[in-house]
């Protein structure tokens, strides 16, 4: 069992403020210092500071705070072994284009043990580290950029990135320009979400910006986002592996290399997961 201190350390981590952390844990302000104080102590370092009257995390409170994390995950995973019998139980997040057009073999597979059980959480990148960090995920499938300092991974695949327009599209097939591709409407996800982050760091290679098109659409769905480029009203950017799951739609590629990207499964740094994460995908991972 972690120490009730560690907890305390946490929630300072995640709301840094001691007014606030202490009506989270419901303690008062001077047991909320306390017990800092007593970490500070017991690992000799001063764990956090104030810089132009904000407070900060040191490095080591930092470094603290991965492990704790860590700590807490796997606590989590013992009591799972202790408490659940046979009960294998995962607590998966996966990207939209990971969850709706990737994983549904590997769950599949997982499932026809009647010793399994799974909770699958399908949302974007920014919010599967989120409940990454907050212990509500055992670990997430991405494909989008993540912090390789608070997360450990291992690769899964790669994937071509590439472009999508109706099958009539002048683009259909074709390598085109950036000028080409700015006269058009971009359909693409939400601020957050793995692919948006990927094209946004594609356009900046050349020195552009979603803002440069002529219109774009923000939609957080790729069912929608599919539909409207297949109706003809914009061109989009996704993974091969949706591009290639409706037959209406054509690709294209911006003339230069081949964006190709990784789909990493990832899990709190220090955070003892790959047994959990073979359960799932077995030899495949890692």
């Amino acid at each position: 069992m972690l120490d009730h201190r560690i907890d305390t350390f946490l929630a300072l981590c995640d709301c840094m403020s001691y007014r606030r952390t202490a009506e989270l844990c419901h303690l008062s302000q001077p047991a909320v210092t306390q017990q800092i104080q007593y970490l500070e102590r017991l690992y000799g370092r001063r764990l956090f500071t104030y810089e132009n009257h904000r407070l900060a995390k040191t490095e080591e409170g930092r470094l603290l705070e991965k492990y704790a994390r860590a700590a807490r995950a796997n606590d989590h995973a013992l009591r799972e072994k202790l408490e659940n019998k046979a009960i294998n139980t995962l607590r998966v997040g996966a990207t939209k284009t990971i969850g709706d057009y990737f994983l549904e073999d590997y769950i599949c597979r997982f499932l026809e043990s009647e010793d399994n059980a799974l909770t699958l959480i399908v949302d974007n990148t920014e919010h599967l580290l989120r409940s990454l960090v907050a212990n509500e995920l055992d670990f997430a499938v991405v494909e989008g950029f993540f912090d390789k300092n608070s997360f450990d991974s291992i690769l899964l695949r790669r994937e071509p990135f590439v472009g999508i327009c109706r099958k009539d599209h002048p683009f259909a097939g074709r390598e085109i320009t950036m000028d080409q591709l700015l006269r058009e409407t971009i359909i693409h996800r939400e601020a957050g979400s793995g692919t948006r982050a990927i094209l946004e760091q594609e356009l900046s290679g050349y020195n552009e910006s979603l803002q440069r098109f002529q219109r774009h659409i923000c939609i957080s769905s790729f069912r929608l986002i599919l539909d409207l480029v297949r109706r003809g009203f914009g061109i989009s950017f996704v993974y091969n592996i949706l591009a290639d799951s409706d037959p209406e739609l054509a690709k294209f590629t911006l003339r230069g290399e081949l964006v190709v990207r990784e789909f990493n499964i990832v899990y709190l740094k220090y955070a003892d997961m790959r047994d959990k994460v073979r359960s799932l995908f077995g030899g495949e991972a890692g």
